[in-house]
C-alpha cells in the first residue's frame, strides 16, 4: 500500500435539514482503482465535489495528493484529471480545440490526436462538439481528463451514455492508467462493471459509507454466496443497513 491520494475524515455536507454526505471517513491509496458505489442520490457526486473543492463541506476535512483542495487548488488540479458527472462543452468548437485548451491550461505536451485515438474519437477530431452524441461527449471528456499523465484520475459516472464498446474502452483506459502509476477513483451505479475494474469498493447509502473492501471481502460479510454478483452483494448490504437503521429508529 502506498500513501493516500484521497483522505477524508468526518466529511459532511448538509443542505438545510438534508444530509447529503454523513461523517465520511475514506482513504484511497496511490496504487489502487477504487470504486465508489451507490444509487443516484446517495451522495457520490457531492463527495467528489468536496474532493475537488467545487462544493464546500459543512464539517470534516479532506486531503488530496497530500494537499488541501481549497488552499492548494491550482497545484492539485494540475496533478489530477477529472471527468465530472456534469460538464459543459463549447458549441462550435472541435474536439481538438477542447483538448488544446486543456493542454495549454496544464502546460502539458500531449498530442491531441493520440488522446482522441485512445478514446475512439480519432475520426472526429475536427468535428464540432454540438454535433456529438452523448457517448461521444463522454469520450471527449475522458480524453480531457487524461491530459498531462495525471497522478490521480477522478471519474464521476464514467459509463454514462456509452455503448458496450465505449464501456470496454473506459475499462481498458482505467487499467492502463493504473498500470502507468495513476490512482483511479470512480463513482458508479452501474454495478456490473465494478468487479471488472476495481481493486476495492466502497458502498455509499444515504450519504454514509456502509461497507468497504474488495468484492470478495464484501461477499464474505453477506449470506449471498461466494459466486454472488456485485448487484446481489450491494442489495444485501444496503438492505441490512436499512433494517439496522429501522431498528435504531424504533428504539428511540
Amino acid at each position: 500500500m502506498t500513501d493516500a491520494v484521497i483522505e477524508t475524515e468526518g466529511l459532511t455536507k448538509r443542505y438545510g435539514s438534508t444530509v447529503a454526505v454523513d461523517d465520511l471517513d475514506l482513504t484511497v491509496t496511490g496504487d489502487e482503482i477504487y470504486g465508489f458505489l451507490g444509487p443516484n442520490g446517495a451522495g457520490k457526486s457531492t463527495t467528489i465535489g468536496m474532493v475537488m473543492d467545487y462544493v464546500r463541506p459543512t464539517a470534516g476535512r479532506v486531503r488530496v495528493l497530500d494537499g488541501d483542495p481549497r488552499a492548494d487548488a491550482v497545484e492539485i488540479h494540475d496533478r489530477l484529471g477529472i471527468l465530472p458527472d456534469r460538464y459543459d462543452l463549447y458549441d462550435g468548437h472541435t474536439a481538438r480545440q477542447h483538448l488544446d485548451f486543456v493542454i495549454d491550461t496544464k502546460r502539458a505536451s500531449d498530442a491531441p490526436e493520440q488522446l482522441l485515438a485512445r478514446v475512439g474519437l480519432d475520426d472526429s477530431s475536427d468535428q464540432a462538439v454540438d454535433t456529438f452524441s452523448q457517448g461521444m461527449e463522454q469520450r471527449l471528456a475522458l480524453a480531457m481528463a487524461l491530459v498531462g499523465d495525471p497522478e490521480l484520475l477522478v471519474l464521476d459516472e464514467p459509463f454514462t451514455g456509452l455503448d458496450p464498446h465505449g464501456v470496454r474502452t473506459v475499462r481498458e483506459i482505467v487499467h492502463e492508467e493504473n498500470d502507468r502509476g495513476a490512482a483511479v477513483f470512480f463513482s458508479s451505479h452501474v454495478l456490473g462493471q465494478v468487479e471488472l475494474v476495481c481493486d476495492r469498493v466502497g458502498i455509499l447509502h444515504h450519504g454514509r459509507l456502509v461497507a468497504q473492501g474488495t468484492v470478495d471481502e464484501l461477499r464474505e460479510r453477506t449470506d449471498v454466496g461466494g459466486d454472488a454478483s456485485v448487484e446481489e452483494v450491494f442489495v444485501s448490504i444496503t438492505d441490512e443497513t436499512a433494517a439496522t437503521d429501522g431498528r435504531a429508529t424504533e428504539g428511540r
